[in-house]
């Protein structure tokens, strides 16, 4: 009645029948399974001790044998995530070895961690201030990071070891325009750009750093060569405005910026740039036109909306420049126009508290402009508040002093170039 069944066990095969003979008490199974248990786990335990030695004593023995020739055998096949151990396992071996850290740092660039990369490359520094390409490789690293303060003085010294090395110059000017330090960008790039005056990036980059720097002599050679070489190009023919206006040409500005919105109609800023031009020179219907442009490519520009009211201000329409002025800080809390005209509205208005807080606004945001302090010395007589009236009255009274010194001593100087919206 009962088949016969095969069961393997410590001793053999037990063979044994399905029968009332072969009933084994609950406890009885418990122990045999336990058994089993015991003995499965314990072959388990052993097998994960061998794997673990195993493992140690291969990770020993490569660290044992790893050598400079063969992380770089295995760098060369592009294996670098095994070039970058072995290096490491040299290092291990010998931590004073400046050049396998700087050879680390090479592997490490090359897979883009490049955080990893300086780092070894500081630690050979420390070790040996000699090793050759070692400050250019370091400051390669911070620059790919987007560290361009950090970068700048091991590209210092890379151009100072070798002055000759475009590549550091190149590096470092970008360097210094990335960190913001226009004056020294160009003075760094300007060299180099000589010689290459096929490379646009470079001009372009030199040409800007000399705008915002103010060179706007230099400025205007190089976006003069950029426009020679790309006609077309509408950043460049906004930027050639930008120099030009700084240097007192705005009819010469206004044309580039025409040339621009020709080009390009919808590129970003160009009718406010071109507005802000016609602005400046009073063409305040040709103005209108083009913030309204703006305005229409983004609803929510701050500076198209604060000099569309102040075309109304002027034009002696407060109630249709105050919804304008406006909407103009409620997008951009910095623009300097918006306050002063909203402080003159309210102070025609006899509005003295909003007046008062709009014109300190206006006058944190430019503190020598003497525009907002006569208005809040106007606003401080008609409230009668005499001795904060004289200290701002006085206050207008220096900064046009100071302005008319400055002309005085550099009559040649051109206008640095005042950002739109910073009026």
């Amino acid at each position: 009645m009962f088949a016969a069944r095969t069961e393997p066990g410590a001793g053999g095969n037990l063979t044994s029948y399905a029968g009332p003979a072969s009933y084994r008490p609950p406890f009885q199974h418990r122990v045999v399974e336990m058994s089993r248990y015991r003995s499965k786990h314990c072959y388990l335990a052993s097998l994960r001790v061998f794997y673990a030695f195993f493992f140690l004593f291969s990770a020993l023995a490569a660290a044992q044998t790893a050598t400079p020739d063969h992380a770089i055998a295995l760098e060369q096949q592009g294996k670098l995530s095994e070039a970058a151990a072995a290096w490491r396992s040299v290092i291990q071996q010998n931590p004073k070895d400046a050049g396998a850290l700087a050879s680390l740092g090479v592997v490490l660039s090359k897979e883009e961690k490049y955080s990893e990369a300086a780092d070894a490359y500081r630690k050979a520094l420390a070790l040996n201030h000699n090793l050759p390409g070692i400050e250019l490789n370091l400051g390669l690293a911070e620059f790919k990071q987007g560290r361009f303060s950090a970068a700048i003085p091991p590209l210092r010294a890379a151009l100072s070891a070798d002055p000759s090395s475009a590549q550091a110059r190149i590096l470092l000017g970008f360097s210094y325009y990335g960190a913001k330090q226009f004056a020294q960008a160009a003075d760094t790039l300007e060299p180099v750009a000589k010689s290459d005056p096929d490379s646009a990036q470079l001009h372009e980059t030199l040409a800007q750093s000399c705008l915002w720097a103010k060179k706007l002599d230099c400025a205007e050679e190089q976006f003069r060569l950029l426009i020679q070489q790309s006609p077309d190009s509408a950043p460049t023919h906004i930027l050639m405005g930008e120099a030009l206006d700084g240097l007192g040409r705005t009819q010469e500005a206004i044309t580039e910026f025409e040339a621009a919105a020709n080009i390009a109609p919808n590129e970003p800023n160009v009718h406010f740039g071109l507005g802000y031009l016609y602005w400046k020179t009073e063409q305040y219907a040709k103005a209108r036109q083009e913030f309204d442009q703006e305005l229409k490519i983004d609803p929510g520009n701050a500076q198209a909306l604060a000099y569309l009211g102040d075309i109304e201000w002027k034009n002696a329409h407060p109630d249709a420049a105050l919804p304008l002025l406006d909407r103009a800080i409620k997008h951009d809390k910095d623009v300097r126009i918006a306050y002063l005209d909203l402080g003159a509205i309210y102070l025609q208005q006899k509005n003295y508290k909003d007046a008062e807080s709009a014109l300190t606004r206006a006058i944190a945001l430019a503190p020598d402009r003497p525009d907002a302090h006569y208005q809040l010395g106007r606003l401080y007589q008609a409230t009668g508040k005499t001795a904060e009236a004289e200290k701002e009255l006085h206050k207008v009274k220096e900064l046009h002093e100071k302005a008319d010194s400055l002309v005085g001593k550099m009559p040649s100087s051109p206008t640095a170039p005042i950002p739109p919206g910073s009026q």
